[in-house]
């Protein structure tokens, strides 16, 4: 059983193939158990390019760019997708409803591509500054599966803007206590080791995490009256954005 919520979480959430797993109450309950499991590959194939870069001598700039490219490759992209939605859901200033219309709506408006644009740069700048840095590095890699376990937390306890959106498909299905204390443990357990990597950057990276999700909570209640998949996408970019550029002008000074 847990086998099968393995399997649905990755091929959900990840272009990784996976044997099929049928997407039912059964192989549901614990999907977002595994969900951070993601953010390990992604961390772990991102400290592998900053360690073969580092050794075999590429250039800083290659190895920038492809360290951006890490995360989309692994995900296709589905939570960029969810961010370029919400960024021209909140630029429209509509009302509520037509704000959850946007966010269903397959087109790219401006507010997209500007934020599309700013995001990568963002990301681009942020690891021109750390790759070197290899503790730094090394908590950005963790801060993937931060990230991904403060999204399962919200998905399992934030009110949903719709009843019957991806979001409140996989909640009605998974065991929601049960999931939601998982991902508290993973969190403990995470912040421990990014602390013991390096104090002042592990609780830096963690509490900007912890900030993004706060702020996430107040704009999806403000301006949506709850969660959608397409927003959980945008807090989880937010997150590791916001944790990349800290970490980049931390790892200056210490």
């Amino acid at each position: 059983m847990l086998w099968n919520n393995f399997k649905v979480a990755f091929a959900m959430y990840s272009k990784i193939p996976m044997p099929r797993a049928d997407w039912n109450k059964e192989n549901m309950k614990y999907t977002f158990c595994f969900f951070p499991f993601i953010g390990l590959v992604i961390g772990a194939l991102s400290y592998l390019v900053g360690w073969a870069g580092e050794k075999f001598g590429f250039h800083p700039t290659f190895v920038s760019a492809f360290l951006v490219l890490v995360p989309v490759l692994v995900t296709g992209g589905i939570h960029v997708d969810g961010l370029l939605d919400t960024s021209d859901a909140l630029s429209s200033w509509q009302e509520r409803e037509r704000r959850l219309e946007i966010l269903k709506d397959s087109h790219a408006g401006a507010f997209a591509v500007i934020t599309a644009c700013v995001y990568f740069l963002a990301w681009y700048g942020a690891y021109s500054q750390l790759w070197t840095n290899q503790p730094a590095l090394l908590i950005m890699a963790l801060g993937f599966m931060v990230s991904r376990c403060f999204s399962g937390i919200s998905v399992m306890t934030f009110p949903k803007a719709r009843k019957d959106g991806t979001v409140a498909e996989f909640s009605r299905k998974a065991e929601e206590m049960t999931v939601r204390n998982v991902l508290i443990l993973y969190l403990g357990i995470l912040l421990v080791l990014m602390v013991w990597i390096q104090p002042i950057l592990g609780v830096l990276a963690f509490a900007a995490a912890a900030f993004c999700f706060l702020y996430y909570h107040h704009k999806a209640m403000k301006y949506f009256g709850g969660i959608t998949g397409d927003l959980a996408g945008y807090f989880l970019c937010l997150c590791e954005v916001t944790m990349a550029i800290l970490l980049a002008i931390a790892s200056v000074w210490v």
